[in-house]
């Protein structure tokens, strides 16, 4: 069967950056830079017995910002491939356009069957009771999707594939077929199918580094429940480590990247892994840039260990600093004191690793909260401090608290660069203040 995978356009809502002062909007990061790595697993499921072709929208506007609009583009590649099968990956901010991108599939040939999957599909299944959705996949597993296209191909019923919705007559239905337990990190482990992003692999390059980063994920989920985070609630709350193996094989097949991002939700949870990974890093002589995010606490409680990533290639470190404040930090469910940050960026600076730590900001800050954020924050000699609106994304615990405070419903928002929530100061002013924060950068110099 002929199967196209897209991914979607990134929503362009961004006030922080519509807010910001001329000389620190350069700061504001209105892109995450990498390849779409559960597409590229999906592909890898099941092109050994499929034509399988991929629309890297967010590649394609980086390569070529002067690229058609969005449906036209799809219709283009529709035209060009004739897909049996279009598969969308969601966001919760890029639900709007990739409904639409679906939609016009569905006008191009309502023949084609038409999936929706990803993180918002799994957390929000109801978000996708649409005509234009034949099936949505609320099971992580790339398999759920290999069956899916072979049961379709052989025109059974989909009844028959556990793991998903199918709509019928009534909208949207999970199918009564059990999902099978498969070890999706370990023993049925599916490395991603990197050839697929050739056209777009000059997008990946971040600020000055020397060639492309490519995501890799070591594990899925988190054992952590921080009350604003989509990625324990997307896994149940399990953690899923992948093999040391399976990950050093990965790594060997990554030539054409110089920097490696660790795309877990956190990377650093299994201490033991961690040491024997870059061990084995270091026994088989590979080379590479690493990122990762790692917990403050982490970090401070173990710097044996963050020397000996920093020895084997860790450069930058991405910390969720969160607050400055113990009660915000609990009410966050964090499970972290602030007195830990300074420890923290202490171990990191200590072995020349770059710290970017981020801090969310609460809709109910008045003038006095923004500075005395800023003035903690320019304490940290960080080298790069970011600071985003907390969100009450959906399918989290913190939606549920939230929900009858939500001013702002339309999902494009929901990017932690939005207020979708009531403010206590004026709306205009609460961002002034929050593009004002961008403005520190390695501690207390300001551009």
């Amino acid at each position: 069967m002929r199967i196209l995978l897209i991914n979607p356009p990134r929503s362009p809502a961004n006030a922080i950056y519509e807010w910001a002062h001329d000389e620190a909007k350069h700061l504001v990061h209105r892109r995450l830079i990498g390849p779409p790595l559960g597409l590229l697993t999906i592909a890898a499921a099941v092109s050994s017995d499929h034509d399988v072709a991929l629309l890297e929208m967010k590649g394609e506007y980086d390569l070529d910002p002067s690229a058609p609009p969005p449906v036209e583009l799809l219709r283009m590649w529709l035209e060009e491939h004739k897909p049996d099968v279009v598969g969308l990956t969601f966001i919760a901010s890029e639900h709007p356009v990739g409904m639409e991108l679906l939609r016009e599939v569905k006008r191009f040939d309502a023949g084609i069957l038409t999936v929706a999957g990803g993180l918002h599909v799994q957390l929000c299944p109801h978000d996708f009771d649409d005509p234009a959705v034949d099936v949505a996949c609320v099971a992580h597993p790339p398999q759920v999707f290999r069956a899916l296209v072979d049961t379709y191909e052989r025109g059974e019923l989909l009844d028959g594939v556990g793991g998903v919705m199918v709509r019928n007559g009534e909208g949207l239905r999970r199918t009564p077929a059990p999902l099978r337990a498969w070890d999706f990190a370990g023993n049925d482990f599916i490395p991603p199918d990197r050839s697929l992003i050739e056209r777009w692999i000059s997008t990946y390059v971040v600020g000055k580094a020397p060639g492309p980063t490519t995501y890799l994920f070591t594990s899925l989920g988190c054992p952590h429940r921080c009350s604003f985070c989509s990625i324990w609630p997307q896994f149940d709350g399990r953690y899923h480590q992948r093999h040391v193996e399976s990950v050093i094989e990965e790594l060997k097949t990554l030539d054409d990247y110089e920097v490696v991002r660790f795309a877990d939700g956190n990377t650093v949870v299994d201490l033991k892994f961690a040491d024997r990974l870059f061990d084995r890093i270091e026994e088989e002589g590979i080379k590479k840039t690493y990122v990762m995010d790692i917990r403050v606490d982490t970090a401070a409680n173990s710097p044996k260990l963050i020397e000996k990533l920093a020895r084997s290639g860790l450069k930058v470190v991405i910390a969720g600093f969160e607050s400055f404040r113990d009660d915000e930090l609990a009410r966050f469910n964090k499970k972290l004191k602030a007195e830990r940050i300074a420890d923290a960026v202490k171990v990191f600076h200590d072995n020349d690793i770059m710290v970017r730590g981020n801090y969310v900001i609460p809709p109910t800050y008045e003038d006095d909260d923004f500075d005395a954020l800023a003035e903690s924050a320019s304490r940290y000699k960080v080298a790069l401090a970011g600071y985003t609106i907390l969100t009450p994304m959906p399918g989290t615990a913190f939606y549920d608290e939230m929900a009858d405070r939500i001013v702002d419903h339309d999902l494009s928002s929901y990017n932690f660069f939005n207020c979708v929530l009531e403010t206590s100061m004026p709306l205009e002013r609460f961002y002034e203040r929050v593009g004002d924060l961008w403005r520190i950068r390695l501690g207390s110099e300001v551009i």
